[in-house]
């Protein structure tokens, strides 16, 4: 009895010392800091990507703006866990902040459309860098019953620059130029960078004593090698995918091959069994997956549609994504109250099916005569989606595997997302390359982009109820 009460007493204490409590405060805002100032710099950049592409003559080539970053951060994420795992966060961190900083400044001083991808791909290895190794600060620095809270936190960090990214963007894009929406992020990161800096320890946490057997070193290797593998294999997907009207062989086959090479490597850098939809940790990577891959396939194209098809300026295209921040915390919000502990799974089934019926609202209204302002309610659904899903399968990743596997599931994960929004870009970016007129309107492309995504969002319902122990 005395066992048990002082189980309770401690549970007791370790939610009383939540991510704002004095031997925590620091961390977590380096976390929040870092996880914000990627947001912003994700969601500005869909703001002001219709005006770059018009301003840089790549219009017929759009999507490649986004998912030649996250080709990148691929290759980042992998590198990441094998890198946390065996040094600790705080390295990665500081090489992942670097690398972003000086993306975003290539990117912004781009006088090319070529310049602009390689400082786009530059930032997304950082940004892959960075992103896992928070997930792994979060497995070594918190205890479990304060995790759903940092992660409701993290999700919620996203609301902040979904809110005012998209206006500042528009408004930087309109005033000024579209390079300040890069070059601003350098004030903030480097203040990060100083709070990093200061933490090295309480980042680093416990760190092994022991050198590394030859055989998991080997291992490692065989894991970096996959992990290059996987993003050569999506950069060739997307470029191939974009190429393909009018009608290359060469371009065919890199789409092909490209495929292939996902459909290879990513059961090898993922839980046995994530494809067939096993239970548990499997699913619980296919299902980030799908969120990740609908999710960002549609809301890369929404101010697009919007500047393009009904006259909008940046500002006001920028807001309609704006709006579905708000739906974004309400589902982290949901997500991380206790009342809900237990319930992760069914949190991404409802997550799913939230996320279908957004898309599916965005094809309704690009196909008839409805208001434009009717897309911010898609918006809302897919934002409250991913608020319940992505900090589910989160948790749920970190719940699901031992500590000192956190590194590597977390890398997993991580490369879910990323893959995910590479393949829902490179699909739509696809479908709008091979079908965009430029002499008239693309609203039939968008439509048929919108319905196939959120047909392919359906299958999160069947894979989040999989999720589960």
């Amino acid at each position: 009895m005395a066992t048990r009460d002082e189980d309770r007493a401690a549970a007791r204490m370790e939610r009383a010392a939540g991510p704002l409590s004095a031997q925590y405060r620091l961390v977590t805002i380096a976390v929040l800091a870092l996880i914000t100032i990627i947001a912003f710099e994700a969601m500005a950049i869909s703001t002001a990507m219709p005006v770059v592409a018009a301003d840089l003559d790549a219009v017929k080539s759009y999507g490649l703006a986004f998912s030649i970053m996250l080709t990148a951060e691929l290759l980042g994420t992998v590198l990441s866990g094998l890198w946390s795992d065996r040094r600790g966060p705080f390295q990665v961190l500081v090489v992942g902040q670097l690398l972003f900083a000086i993306g975003c400044v290539v990117a912004g001083l781009a006088g090319s459309f070529g310049a602009l991808l390689a400082g786009r791909a530059v930032a997304g290895l950082g940004a892959g860098l960075n992103i896992v190794a928070l997930y792994v600060v979060a497995g070594r620095v918190y205890p479990a019953s304060v995790r759903p809270r940092v992660f409701s936190w993290t999700s919620a960090a996203w609301v902040l620059p979904s809110l005012v990214g998209p206006p500042i963007a528009g408004w930087l894009t309109t005033t000024f130029s579209w390079r300040w929406v890069f070059l601003v992020v350098l004030v903030p990161i480097t203040a990060t960078f100083v709070i990093v800096l200061q933490q090295r320890t309480a980042l680093d946490g416990a760190l092994p004593q022991e050198s590394p057997a030859p055989a998991d070193l080997a291992a490692e290797r065989r894991v970096a090698w996959l992990g290059l593998a996987i993003a050569l294999a999506a950069g060739l997907l997307q470029v191939g995918a974009e190429r393909l009207v009018p009608f290359s062989p060469a371009m065919l086959i890199a789409t092909l091959v490209g495929l292939v090479g996902v459909a290879i490597v990513y059961p090898r850098l993922s839980p046995r069994g994530t494809l067939r939809m096993r239970r548990g940790l499997p699913s619980t990577m296919l299902s980030r997956l799908l969120l990740s891959a609908t999710f960002n396939g549609a809301v890369a194209f929404v101010p697009l549609m919007l500047v393009a098809e009904r006259g909008l300026t940046p500002t006001l295209a920028g807001a309609v994504l704006t709006v579905g921040a708000l739906g974004w915390s309400l589902g982290s919000w949901v997500q991380g109250n206790e009342a809900f502990a237990e319930a992760k799974p069914q949190l991404v089934t409802v997550g799913g099916a939230c996320l279908a019926a957004g898309i599916a609202l965005l094809a309704i209204v690009a196909a008839s005569d409805l208001h434009w302002l009717v897309l911010a309610v898609g918006s809302v659904l897919m934002g409250l989606a991913m608020g319940l899903a992505t900090s589910s399968t989160s948790v749920l990743t970190l719940a699901l595997s031992p500590t000192e596997e956190h590194g590597r599931a977390s890398s997993s994960l991580n490369l879910s997302d990323v893959l995910g929004a590479v393949l829902g870009i490179s699909l739509s970016g696809a479908v709008f390359a091979a079908l965009h007129d430029p002499h008239g309107s693309d609203v039939d492309v968008f439509v048929l982009m919108w319905a196939l995504l959120a047909a392919i969002a359906s299958l999160v319902i069947a894979s989040g109820r999989r999720t589960g122990s």
